[in-house]
């Protein structure tokens, strides 16, 4: 990989000493991203970096990671630096401490054809790269390269901030609708969780708007405080009609202010203002859902979607918006918060379905990380057979009921459950992802790729559904292309640790045994789990042949089964890997008997290769009643 600042010679004439402190400010952002990516940085000419790397997609990546830091840094500080980027695939020589070869030059001559801000590929490099990219790659017609002789194809990645004058303009569809995260003006900031609250709320609300598809939380979330145009955010979430507002809590009087935007054109599709007591927030919310579908000429489809019925209690609907916009974080501070707080709302008013409903989620996110498992999950399934007790049409407590029922391996029970959530809510995407999870445990894989892929077009930024899609490339052997998804994610959530504990078992997968361990490593900084992260390293040594270095852990882990984060099946994988077939199928028959355990991958993952020839690895399914 080539770069090259874009004028670096006249900028220095201009002003040399502020250019010379950008250039250091420059280098000290994208050396830590050639780091991150596997790169080894050969030299530096001047301005510009000749960097080297194990593959391709490694160095593609990187170089779009560059370039979107420096576009973000431009646009924060209005710098006129800018870099183009050429990458080419081939050999070289090495020689004290320098690279040479055709390889090297092939990549300097590319890296001009790159627009500023840009990244140029050479064909071989295309061909490695050309499916694992969310981005359009564009052929340069005729390129000419300085002193190279033989022919080389090249291709302009086109970034998110530049035009792909490749495709026509494609109108975004305006049944598609993200409800952004309405800004709190309240004087006091503890009243945010009331704007979150809302904006999940209506989202819910607005999910009844027969015809419409409705961009869920867990992605608009990613926009807030964000200074993005609307049609910037259409294009990112594939939304053709965006909402945004504000809202002002001051003690029982509140003031909403919201608008319908076109995202092709920018235009306004209407706009109002709310001046109530706090007891009517119910009615502003269906009177906005009310002008959307008119706006938008599609019909309210009343008494459907997750909105259920109307707690007696504003106390405690606005005690569910606090636990909603808790449970939201994911994190052990943010569930367990959720759970008290869940619990106040229902002790205030024991009716409130939804209250439960979330009380039940919040539990089965704890479940094995936060609280006792079996605990955990009673307590969850307590909570959503509460919540439809109260009201069987809301469709939250029916997923909620489903991923219980999941998790006991009540299969068809569960299948019930989230095709009744989804009939009752087509907008849920967290019931399209726990119903794949259902389906891929059953071996229904054409169904189950379906279902995430619905979950992933109404939640395109999920962390976690971008997990199952990995999950689901890797079950149909493609594992370039799941790491592929991993090092996205990772790209666009760096703090996700989930994302890390999966690259590092594709990396295993693959071989790459220090990638596997810095991934591991990465993923205990974030969780601060010493028993998970004891567990990481037994697999890892177990697969790479480190037999001694394993045994000792997994005896250790073996002894806390039930008490931290680790199951027996987990147990049962560290025998698989090393070859242990007794000891194997001894702590599956444990997981069988704890109802814990999930066989998605045991079907075709490679980690199982050592145990799958035996006659009592079909009979896991049997006793399941599970296809194998």
């Amino acid at each position: 990989m080539f770069t090259d600042v874009v004028g670096y010679t006249a900028l220095t004439q201009e002003n040399e000493s502020t250019t010379i402190g950008l250039l250091d400010d420059h280098r000290g952002l994208i050396r830590p991203i050639f780091a991150s990516h596997g790169g080894r940085e050969v030299k530096t000419i001047g301005d510009a970096f000749l960097v080297e790397f194990s593959s391709a997609l490694d160095a593609t990546l990187c170089a779009v990671a560059v370039q979107s830091a420096m576009n973000d840094r431009r646009l924060a500080r209005g710098e006129r630096l800018a870099v183009r980027i050429g990458i080419h695939v081939g050999d070289v020589i090495e020689r004290e401490n320098d690279v040479l070869g055709d390889a090297v030059n092939i990549a300097s001559r590319i890296e001009p054809l790159a627009e500023p801000g840009g990244v140029c590929i050479s064909g071989d490099v295309y061909a490695q790269v050309r499916n694992k990219l969310p981005y359009a790659m564009n052929q340069v017609a005729a390129p000419d390269l300085k002193n190279v002789t033989v022919p080389v194809d090249v291709y302009r990645i086109v970034m998110p901030w530049m035009r792909d004058d490749s495709k026509e303009v494609v109108e975004l569809d305006r049944t598609r609708i993200a409800v952004l995260p309405f800004a709190s003006m309240s004087p006091d900031p503890n009243d945010e969780y009331f704007a979150d609250g809302l904006t999940e709320e209506l989202i819910g609300k607005v999910s009844q708007v027969g015809g419409l598809e409705v961009i869920a939380r867990t992605s608009v979330m990613n926009y807030k405080k964000k200074e993005k145009s609307v049609s910037q955010i259409g294009k990112e979430l594939s939304v053709g009609t965006v909402m945004e507002g504000s809202v002002r809590k001051a003690g029982n009087r509140i003031r909403v202010a919201a608008q319908l935007i076109n995202a092709n054109t920018e235009g306004h599709l209407w706009s109002s203002t709310y001046d109530r007591d706090l007891e009517d927030i119910f009615a502003i919310q269906s009177d906005i859902a009310n002008q959307i579908a008119e706006a938008l000429k599609v019909k309210l489809a009343p008494g459907q979607g997750p909105a259920g019925k109307h707690p007696e209690n504003i106390e405690a609907y606005t005690l569910y918006l606090k636990g909603r916009s808790l449970w939201n974080k994911r994190d052990k501070e943010g569930v367990l918060g959720s759970i008290k707080v869940f619990q106040e709302s229902v002790k205030i008013d024991p009716g409130f379905a939804r209250a439960y409903a979330g009380l039940a989620d919040a539990y089965s996110i704890a479940a094995g990380s936060y609280v006792d498992i079996a605990d955990g999950q009673a307590k969850s399934k307590e909570a959503a057979m509460k919540a439809l007790e109260l009201d069987d049409t809301l469709a939250e407590a029916h997923a909620s009921l489903g991923i219980n029922l999941l998790n006991d391996l009540r299969y068809g029970d569960a299948q019930r459950e989230f095709r009744r959530a989804i009939e009752l809510n087509p907008n849920y995407a967290t019931a399209h992802q726990w119903y794949c999870l259902c389906l891929w445990e059953m071996g229904i894989m054409k169904e189950a790729k379906e279902e995430i892929e619905k979950a992933r077009e109404l939640d395109p930024l999920s962390p976690i559904i971008a997990i199952d899609v990995a999950g689901l490339t890797l079950e149909a052997g493609r594992l370039d292309d799941a790491i592929a998804v991993l090092d996205k994610l990772i790209e666009t959530e760096p703090t996700f640790p989930w994302g890390y504990s999966n690259r590092c078992y594709c990396f295993t997968l693959k071989g790459m045994k220090e990638k596997a361990f810095a991934d591991a490593e990465t993923w205990h900084k974030l969780t601060g789990d010493e028993d998970g992260y004891k567990w990481l390293l037994a697999l890892e040594y177990g697969w790479f042949g480190e037999r001694a270095r394993a045994l000792p852990l997994i005896e250790e882990l073996a002894t806390k089964v039930g008490k931290s984060t680790i199951w027996e099946q987990g147990i049962a994988e560290c025998y698989a890997v090393l070859g242990d077939k007794d000891g194997f199928f001894e702590w599956i028959d444990k997981a069988i008997s704890a109802k814990r355990i999930s066989v998605v991958i045991y079907r075709s993952s490679p980690e199982f290769d050592k145990v799958r020839d035996d006659p009592r690895f079909p009979e896991i399914f049997k006793k399941l009643g599970l296809p194998y």
